[in-house]
C-alpha cells in the first residue's frame, strides 16, 4: 500500500492522537467516578456517568486516528526502507 500523507504529518497525528486518548481517557474515568472537581460538588453530582460516555466516544474517535497515523507512519517508514535499499 501507498501512503496517503507524509511521514512527519503521520508522526505528529500519532503523538497527538495518543495524547488525546489518554487525556480523554482520564477525564471520562473523572466523570464516572463524580469527581468533585468535575461534576461541581459530592452531594449534588449531575450526570456524571453520561458525560463520561460522551468524552469515552470522544477517545475512542481519538483512538481510530492513532491506529489510522500509525499504521500511516508505518508504511512511510516502509517505503523508505524499500526505496534505500
Amino acid at each position: 500500500m501507498k501512503p496517503v500523507v507524509s511521514s512527519g504529518k503521520a508522526w505528529f497525528c500519532t503523538i497527538l492522537s495518543a495524547f488525546g486518548v489518554v487525556i480523554l481517557s482520564v477525564i471520562a474515568h473523572l466523570f464516572d467516578i463524580n469527581h468533585e472537581g468535575f461534576v461541581g460538588s459530592i452531594t449534588q453530582p449531575e450526570d456524571g456517568p453520561a458525560v463520561a460516555h460522551t468524552v469515552s466516544l470522544a477517545a475512542l474517535v481519538y483512538l481510530v486516528f492513532f491506529v489510522f497515523c500509525g499504521f500511516q507512519a508505518y508504511l512511510s517508514t516502509k517505503k523508505q526502507s524499500v526505496e534505500l535499499h
